[in-house]
């Protein structure tokens, strides 16, 4: 095997593209900032047991696992950071009252989550914790548009869903609680001859049952789907305080274009309580981003906390965007002459990029266009076009 061959699903990042990322990164870390959210720093590998916590089976199939050789224990990779930031909020800061917090890192993944996925992804994201009033969902979702028009996306579209729909439905049937991670994953791909084979697998579960989530599938498409919703699905309280959540949302965000997927369960992940969402864009084969509410996750490290949030995949983000432009870039040659070190150093000071020719060496920067050159005129160094 070739020594140079990556493993499936990994890929370099050429100079050009991780600039435009490492922009991307800085330009929204520091938007969050303008919003109250303050940047975090969790490990990029956690026991196990800690790393998982709240979190349904998919997290786990996703996470690679590797054994402590100091402890003995079990840690994993991050595949998510959420987890790790509700740990912070309810474990570490253990405020009172709001906490916005907002992260950037790597998360690997043991299988990608699609096709066309790849395995690492730069995760970017904000959490708001400590209120459970939808003001705090709107103030997520308004910042993840933000982000995603920062970077140049142009008619993002936003799909609503609320997980409760399915929770409600799965718990009144006894013979489902044991297969929901099979039934979310089923619905999401909107698997319906996959549904009907696992109904075929339970004899014990009701007819009501596939029928409500054979319906679901289909119930996606613009804000009558809600209505819609409440005509078709069972009549449950659970179901409804749900629609009613999403009908809410909805008055809320008037100059949005958005859309219902009931069968849409988010991250996939199994910690969402309340509304979800997924932005989509032209140019990008899935959701962007991806967020919604994960009230109580907090719980296993001391503190149940409401809880709101998105991230998405800095990487994904810049790939779908026009090539970045080329920079402009001044040649000087090389020396240590006071006077040109001097003059480098004022340069690059002021912000200009300033590359020294190195001694019998031809230059190849497809990064940068040369356009000038810093010249001795006169017993000074100038700057003069190429």
């Amino acid at each position: 095997m070739s020594k140079w061959l990556l493993p499936e699903n990994l890929a370099d990042i050429l100079p050009a593209e991780a600039r435009r990322i490492e922009e991307l990164r800085r330009d929204l870390l520091d938007l969050y900032r303008t919003y109250g959210f303050e940047l975090v720093a969790p490990p990029l590998v956690e026991y196990l047991d800690s790393l998982l916590t709240g979190t349904g089976g998919d997290l786990n199939l996703r996470t690679c696992k590797l054994v402590d050789q100091l402890s003995g224990r079990t840690l994993g990779v991050r595949a998510d950071m959420t987890p790790q930031v509700s740990r912070i909020d309810a474990h570490l800061l253990n405020r009172d009252g709001v906490t916005r917090l907002c992260y950037c890192g790597t998360v690997l993944h043991a299988r990608p989550s699609g096709l066309l996925s790849d395995r690492e992804l730069l995760q970017i994201g904000a959490e708001l914790f400590g209120h459970a009033g939808v003001e705090a969902d709107i103030e997520i979702i308004q910042l993840a548009f933000q982000s995603v028009e920062r970077a140049g996306v142009s008619h993002a579209r936003l799909d609503l869903n609320h997980p409760g729909v399915v929770h409600a439905i799965i718990q009144a049937d006894p013979a489902l609680p044991g297969v929901a991670d099979d039934i979310y994953d089923l619905l999401s791909s909107k698997d319906t001859p996959g549904l009907i084979e696992l109904a075929k697998r339970l004899p014990d579960m009701q007819e009501a049952s596939l029928q409500a989530l054979l319906t679901l599938v289909s119930l996606y498409g613009g804000p009558e789907v809600v209505a819609r919703a409440r005509r078709v699905l069972p009549a449950l309280p659970a179901v409804q305080a749900a629609l009613a959540s999403l009908e809410t949302l909805m008055g809320a965000l008037p100059d949005r274009e958005l859309g219902i997927d009931l069968a849409d369960m988010g991250s996939g992940y199994g910690y969402h309580s309340g509304a979800v969402f997924s932005i989509y864009a032209d140019g990008w084969h899935d959701a962007l981003v991806k967020g919604g509410r994960y009230d109580g996750i907090g719980k296993a490290f001391g503190r149940a906390r409401p809880a709101t949030g998105f991230s998405l995949d800095l990487r994904k983000l810049s790939s779908g965007l026009e090539p970045p432009p080329v920079a402009r870039a001044i040649r000087a040659p090389w020396g240590t002459d006071s006077l040109l070190l001097d003059a480098l150093r004022a340069l690059r000071d002021s912000g200009e990029i300033v590359v020294q020719a190195l001694p019998g060496q031809a230059q190849h920067l497809d990064e940068f266009t040369v356009d000038r050159e810093l010249a001795l005129d006169g017993g000074a160094w100038k700057v003069r076009a190429i």
